[in-house]
């Protein structure tokens, strides 16, 4: 996308979001967060309305109902509803739209790599309700982008991501039980936000938006965190889940986890 990038996010206090606005700010951009105490979400009007007069050039749409708070059938709201009704009014304005996904479409049955034409399956629970936003979304607004991400890695605990993870595992349990035959979809949450920023104007449709490039396993993956955050955690070597999980892409340049990870022992 040409010029400055003004744009609005859903979600923006969020694991991912947080870090998005941040990235949005530090290139030049303005990150404008959706308050949905000011814009309501079961208000169409108010959506539209809150749309056309930000001025925005592109729209990310990253919220989740992951805090309920009350609202009759909040789940299919937040989760379905509002995205759709969102991709339709970016539809009618003009707006570029990406909506994140969720490797959790698929099940354990579709051994990965997975790339964006491997059919999604999941029938249940929260990945079947991504699942069917995604078609929602894309039948609403052909043109629209749908982002689908692997389990993100931020640098402390605190919010939603593998840290979290380990570090309540290893409080709950003493150990933390990794499969070196586990090869998961993931990403850091940095360079998550990095690809999200590359894809409006991108093209329409699925794209996969995951770091682990060179397919290491969740053993040397928790191994190489635990180095990184003070060898806190005890990890034990386990066999016993076997899944490739991850999501394949080439047109989305996403920094390798491997990377980041220090060598290794």
């Amino acid at each position: 996308m040409g010029g400055t990038l003004r744009a609005i996010v859903t979600g923006a206090r969020g694991t991912l979001g947080a870090v998005l606005c941040q990235r949005i700010v530090s290139a030049g951009g303005e990150a404008i967060p959706w308050d949905r105490a000011r814009v309501p979400i079961d208000d169409y009007g108010a959506m539209e309305h809150f749309v056309r007069e930000s001025g925005a050039s592109a729209i990310f749409h990253l919220a989740l109902a992951s805090k309920p708070t009350g609202i009759e059938n909040e789940s299919w709201l937040v989760n379905w509803q509002w995205p759709s009704e969102l991709a339709w009014i970016a539809r009618q304005l003009g707006v570029p739209f990406v909506y994140t996904s969720t490797v959790m479409v698929y099940t354990n049955a579709v051994p990965g790599p997975r790339d964006p034409a491997t059919p999604a399956d999941e029938t249940e629970g929260y990945g079947a309700e991504k699942r069917r936003a995604e078609e929602q979304v894309l039948h609403q607004n052909p043109g629209a982008i749908v982002a689908r991400l692997g389990w993100q890695i931020g640098s402390a605990p605190g919010t939603n991501n593998m840290i979290d993870f380990l570090e309540r595992t290893n409080r709950e349990s003493g150990a933390i039980r990794a499969s070196t035959r586990w090869i998961p979809a993931c990403s850091f949450l940095e360079d998550t936000a990095d690809a999200l920023l590359s894809l409006p104007g991108a093209g329409s449709g699925i794209h996969h938006v995951e770091g682990n490039s060179t397919g290491l396993d969740f053993h040397r993956i928790a191994t190489g965190l635990n180095a990184l955050h003070g060898n806190r955690w005890r990890i034990v070597a386990t066999d016993d889940f076997v899944l490739d999980q991850r999501l394949r892409d080439t047109r989305v340049p996403v920094g390798c986890v491997e990377a980041r990870l220090p060598p290794a022992a």
